[in-house]
């Protein structure tokens, strides 16, 4: 049994929560993982502007959980390239690396919302030169060596915990980005499944391992309630705001997204990208697929924090029971 979370820390006015509680009730929900004894990882994304207060800064809460915690994996995704000095981030990096003990990675994208490219004044069209300098750089900075920097010598410190340093993968929803993450990055995360093959041809091309037929980013979101009909109804609005939300960036961007745009809740219901279940059925589901990995976003679009905790532990109290 693995136990996947993912946060990002969305607060919507009519959630009505401060953020400084909803970042506590995650350093919460994240050592509450740690001490479940299964494997656990946690995943932080990055946008800026946000009204809805997004995380701009995920390595600070992942700084924060790794103080916490002593054995959940931790791991930005994505940190948004273009918006970053790649010397700063290598050297954050270290530093969690070594606050963790070596738990830390990280997915390089390039970003797509129009508003965050205007706010940090980044021409758009350098996403592609910028995500490549970006993973070559934190690629030569965890090596623990002095290496070459925009025509100069640099060498980052402290090296990092873990000999290597975090692992380095690539976000992408093109060709050119399931390319390059082949080329120079640890691995590869398409946002949409038609990346993928792209991805594995040019692994195969360069003469490395091959990764396998498919992989795909996948936008699913499954709370637990004992009543279901009753747990949607109180987490719809969350939902809702979290597609909408995340649908108008790529309407904007003119880009495919996972995240559809919806008029209500009974038209994103239907769509089924959001589930609410009993632990039961989320029993059976585990056990009928490949390996059992559930996948949480507990505070998922300004979900209350109270209803985010009665999800978790339905999972800890009727679901995780049934794979000791």
């Amino acid at each position: 049994m693995h136990l996947s979370m993912r946060f990002d820390f969305r607060n919507p006015a009519f959630a009505g929560t401060s953020m400084a509680d909803r970042y506590a009730a995650a350093l919460d929900m994240a050592e509450w993982a740690d001490g479940l004894g299964i494997s656990a990882s946690i995943g932080i994304a990055e946008h800026h502007g946000s009204e809805d207060g997004y995380i701009p800064s995920p390595p600070l809460m992942l700084a924060a959980m790794a103080a916490r915690t002593k054995t959940v994996r931790l791991a930005v995704t994505a940190l948004i390239a273009p918006f970053h000095d790649p010397l700063r981030i290598a050297e954050d990096f270290c530093v969690l690396d070594h606050i963790s003990r070596g738990r830390v990675d990280l997915i390089v994208a390039g970003g797509y919302a129009p508003g965050e490219f205007v706010m940090f004044d980044v021409p758009i069209k350098e996403r592609p030169r910028r995500v490549t300098e970006m993973v070559r750089t934190l690629k030569a900075a965890f090596a623990g060596k002095p290496f070459e920097y925009r025509g100069r010598t640099v060498h980052i410190t402290p090296e990092p915990f873990r000999p290597g340093g975090p692992t380095v993968i690539m976000g992408g929803a093109s060709e050119g980005a399931a390319r390059r993450a082949a080329r120079i990055a640890d691995g590869f995360v398409p946002s949409t499944a038609d990346c993928w093959p792209f991805y594995r041809d040019e692994m195969i091309k360069l003469g490395k391992p091959d990764p396998g037929p498919g992989m795909g980013g996948a936008a699913e979101v499954t709370a637990l309630a004992r009543d279901p009909e009753a747990g949607w109804q109180a987490m719809a609005p969350f939902f809702l705001h979290e597609t909408n939300a995340y649908g108008a960036w790529k309407v904007a961007a003119g880009e495919d997204s996972p995240f559809g745009v919806f008029a209500d809740a009974d038209a994103l219901k239907a769509a089924n990208g959001y589930r609410v279940i009993t632990p039961g059925q989320m029993v059976a589901q585990l056990k009928a697929a490949p390996a059992a990995v559930a996948q949480f976003h507990p505070l998922c679009g300004g979900m209350p924090i109270d209803l985010a905790w009665d999800s978790l532990r339905l999972f800890e109290k009727e679901v995780l029971p049934a794979f000791r």
